[in-house]
């Protein structure tokens, strides 16, 4: 008989059910090959396809790791989001969870006033020029600035252009899987976006966590405060609190599950 592994798709930084950003959440007894991995992540077809295995140390709680449909990936916000929703919804996991994952370091997951807020590593950018992105955008942002661990985040001058933005998703992916996260000041928010990560697999994100990791810190110092509200203006869309915290990110939003099963391995 196949193994019945834990199955939750969520929607994260949503308030209501078909909004934010999917992520499947599976609980595995132990880490199977990483072939299997990417089958379950394409077979899922979400943005992320979230793998928690108990952590036998004492470093966290859980061990983590992300899949989209087409490789793993090194940070993923809302599926850590979704990961500590389906840990906290039973009260014995207490306020907090402690996830270990391979390139980020240490992750957390608490309860929040109106949901849950997710830690990660603040992201910083540097100016600079990417004129084949840019080419590819479809629209001259006012200014460019890049991380080398492949975020990039143009400014423009308002929410209209952001929104506006058809950008060429093949030139974009042949650049590699990089983050191309356009924003601007926003209407209803202080901060409006679109991430777009074609070369993963993911032409348009919904709700970007790790964007908003590299958000966060870039418009603090622009808002010169620490917290601020942000909407990433895609199709389902999402809201999220930004609160930059020293070295790490809180990004605090709410989730909602509509299906709970089983997958066969």
């Amino acid at each position: 008989m196949p193994n019945a592994v834990p199955y939750w798709p969520v929607d994260a930084f949503a308030a209501e059910p078909f909004s934010g950003n999917r992520a499947a959440v599976m609980i595995l007894e132990e880490w199977p090959e990483d072939s299997v991995l990417q089958a379950i992540g394409a077979e899922n077809n979400f943005a992320e396809t979230a793998f928690l295995v108990k952590d036998e140390t004492a470093e966290s709680d859980w061990q983590l790791r992300w899949f989209t449909p087409a490789l793993e990936i090194r940070l993923c916000g809302h599926a850590t989001l979704a990961a500590g929703f389906v840990l906290l919804r039973d009260p014995s996991n207490g306020d907090v969870v402690r996830f270990r994952t391979r390139r980020a370091g240490i992750l957390e997951v608490r309860r929040a006033d109106k949901g849950y807020a997710v830690a990660l590593p603040a992201i910083p950018t540097e100016q600079c020029e990417f004129p084949e992105a840019v080419a590819a955008l479809g629209a001259v942002p006012v200014e460019t600035w890049r991380n080398p661990d492949r975020y990039n985040l143009f400014l423009f001058e308002s929410e209209a252009q952001v929104r506006a933005l058809s950008p060429d998703l093949r030139t974009l992916a042949a650049l590699g899987d990089h983050q191309f996260i356009c924003t601007a000041p926003g209407e209803e928010t202080d901060v409006v976006s679109r991430v777009f990560v074609p070369g993963a697999g993911v032409d348009e994100d919904s709700v970007t966590g790790s964007a908003h990791a590299v958000l966060t810190p870039f418009w603090a110092g622009r808002l010169s405060r620490d917290r601020f509200t942000a909407f990433q203006a895609s199709a389902r869309g999402g809201h999220l609190t930004c609160t930059l915290d020293g070295g790490r990110v809180w990004l605090e939003g709410q989730c909602v599950s509509v299906v709970e099963g089983r997958f066969f391995l």
